[in-house]
C-alpha cells in the first residue's frame, strides 16, 4: 500500500520538481503512520451489513477529507503563530487514542458472547432495529480516529518542509493529504468487500476462479478478526509513539536503550528495530489505563463537588 503511494509520488516528482520531491520525502516519513491508519480504519468499519459497507467507507473518507481540510491550514497557522503548541496538541490526541484502545480491550472483555444461535440472532436484530444509529457511531468513531492520525501525518510532513516557502509547504501538505486519503480509503473499501468479491467469483467463471473465490470467502472473516486486534494494537503504538516523541525523557531513554541493544552480536539489529515498538506499546497501554483511572476518579468526585 505504502509502496504504491510512493511510486505515484515518484511520478509526480518528475512533473512538480522541488515541491513533489519534498512530498515524496514526507510520504516516506509518514508511511508507518499510514499503515496504522489503514489497520485502524478497516477495523472501524467492519461489522456492517454488506450493502452498507461502501457507503460507510465513503462517509468516513469524506470525513477524512474534512479533517485534512481543517488540519492543513491549522497546522500551517500554528507553525507560524505558536509552534510550541503542536506537541501538546498531538499529546492530547495520543492520549485519546490510548484511552480508546483500552476502552476497546475492556469492552471486549466485558462483552458477553451469545451462548447459542437464538441468542446471537436476537442480538443481531437489536442492532438492526437501530441500524442508522449503529452506522453513525461507526462513522463518528472512524472519523475521530482519522483526525488524530491525520494530525500526526500533517505534522510529520510539515517537519520535512520546515525551511520551504509557504506556497511549497501548502502544496506538499495538500498532495500528501489527498493522495494518502484516497490510497487509505480505497484500500479499506477493497478490504471490506473481499467476501463479496469471493462470492462473485464462486458464482461466475471456471474452476480456478471458484477456488480463488472460496479462498477469499474463508479468508475474509479471519482478516476482519485480525484487523480488530491489529487496529487496537495500532492505537497503542501510535498513541504511545506520539507521547514518546513529545516527552524528551522517554524519547532519550528509548534511543539509549536501542543503542545498547544494537551492540548485541547477531541479533542486535533485530532487537534495535523491535524495542521502540515495544516501548511505544507499553507507553500506550500505560497512558490509556492512566486516562481511564483519572476519568473514573473524576466521575466519582464530580457529583460530590456538584452537590457541595
Amino acid at each position: 500500500m505504502a509502496s504504491s503511494l510512493l511510486i505515484l509520488l515518484d511520478d509526480i516528482a518528475t512533473v512538480l520538481d522541488d515541491v513533489a520531491v519534498m512530498s515524496k520525502v514526507a510520504a516516506k516519513k509518514t508511511a508507518g503512520v499510514l499503515g496504522d491508519d489503514l489497520a485502524l480504519n478497516a477495523q472501524q468499519v467492519s461489522g456492517l451489513r454488506a450493502e452498507r459497507e461502501l457507503p460507510v467507507v465513503w462517509s468516513v473518507a469524506k470525513g477524512s477529507f474534512v479533517n485534512k481540510l481543517i488540519l492543513v491550514p491549522l497546522a500551517l497557522l500554528i507553525s507560524v503563530v505558536a509552534p510550541w503548541l503542536i506537541n501538546p496538541l498531538l499529546m492530547i490526541g495520543g492520549l485519546f487514542l490510548c484511552y480508546e484502545g483500552v476502552e476497546k480491550v475492556l469492552h471486549s472483555l466485558q462483552h458477553r458472547k451469545a451462548k447459542d444461535e437464538k441468542e446471537a440472532e436476537q442480538e443481531l436484530q437489536s442492532i438492526e432495529t437501530d441500524l442508522a444509529t449503529f452506522e453513525k457511531e461507526k462513522i463518528k468513531g472512524a472519523v475521530r480516529t482519522d483526525f488524530i492520525l491525520s494530525a500526526e501525518i500533517v505534522v510529520i510532513s510539515l517537519g520535512t518542509v520546515a525551511t520551504a516557502t509557504f506556497i511549497s509547504k501548502l502544496t506538499v501538505l495538500s498532495i500528501i493529504a489527498i493522495v494518502m486519503t484516497i490510497g487509505v480509503y480505497g484500500f479499506v473499501g477493497l478490504i471490506v468487500k473481499i467476501d463479496d468479491i469471493g462470492l462473485y467469483l464462486t458464482q461466475h467463471g471456471g474452476n480456478f476462479k471458484k477456488s480463488i473465490g472460496r479462498f477469499l470467502l474463508a479468508f475474509a472473516p479471519k482478516l476482519m478478526k485480525t484487523l480488530t486486534v491489529v487496529g487496537t494494537i495500532a492505537m497503542f503504538l501510535v498513541g504511545g509513539g506520539i507521547i514518546n516523541h513529545a516527552v524528551p525523557l522517554i524519547h532519550h531513554f528509548t534511543e539509549d536503550t536501542v543503542d545498547h541493544l544494537e551492540l548485541i552480536p547477531s541479533f542486535g539489529s533485530i532487537f534495535g528495530a523491535l524495542t521502540p515498538m515495544l516501548i511505544n506499546l507499553m507507553i500506550g497501554i500505560a497512558a490509556g489505563l492512566a486516562v481511564i483511572l483519572v476519568l473514573t476518579v473524576f466521575k466519582k468526585i464530580w457529583p460530590k463537588s456538584k452537590q457541595a
